[in-house]
């Protein structure tokens, strides 16, 4: 579980094709992973294989390749990037589990002084039920809140911290990012839909 608040962003070095999947080496700031503890990747929750001079591998599977961005991943790409969650630790942003549900297209970029203004199209279009004004979502792993909701997109406003600390100032109209939805949003709507039937 993780916060939707990055630390950094890593960079990939390389990777390589496995069985039915890719090796990614990433460089990090981060210098104590144990190998297989979890973190967040742009999003994504992956498991550490490897760790040595400040850089580690992690594995993504075919589906992880389908469903996310990680599939675009390659040498010099800045990723977001957060360690797991610790009980003791501060809840900063809100509850991120880093099950990617979605990728979503950016349509739309404006400033707004030291603010961006970027409006998403998710393409699953089931995951507009669990998105609300004001609720939270998670954007390549980073943890920010609704400003609007139309029928067909969503918008979000960034302040000059998360451009300066996440791999958000980088994108442009026509990039997808990871897209996770809120999990209890999720969690009370599936129930209630459950109540129907």
């Amino acid at each position: 579980m993780f916060t939707g608040i990055v630390d950094h962003c890593g960079e990939i070095v390389s990777f390589e094709t496995i069985p039915n999947g890719y090796r990614f080496l990433i460089k990090t700031d981060f210098d104590d992973f144990v190998k297989g503890e979890s973190i967040a990747v742009d999003g994504i929750c992956l498991t550490v294989t490897d760790f040595r001079d400040s850089h580690f591998s992690c594995e993504v599977s075919p589906e992880t390749l389908k469903l996310t961005t990680a599939n675009k991943f390659k040498p010099q790409y800045k990723v977001n990037l957060e360690k797991s969650l610790k009980l003791q630790d501060r809840m900063g942003g809100h509850m991120v589990m880093g099950h990617v549900d979605t990728q979503a297209n950016i349509t739309h970029i404006e400033k707004t002084g030291d603010f961006v203004v970027m409006r998403f199209q998710p393409m699953l279009f089931d995951s507009f039920k669990f998105i609300s004004k004001k609720g939270s979502i998670s954007i390549n792993g980073v943890s920010l809140t609704v400003n609007d909701v139309a029928e067909d997109y969503f918008e979000v406003m960034l302040i000059p911290h998360t451009l300066f600390r996440t791999n958000l100032v980088d994108l442009i109209v026509g990039d997808n990012v990871n897209l996770e939805v809120d999990y209890f949003a999720r969690y009370i709507i599936n129930y209630l839909e459950s109540q129907k039937q």
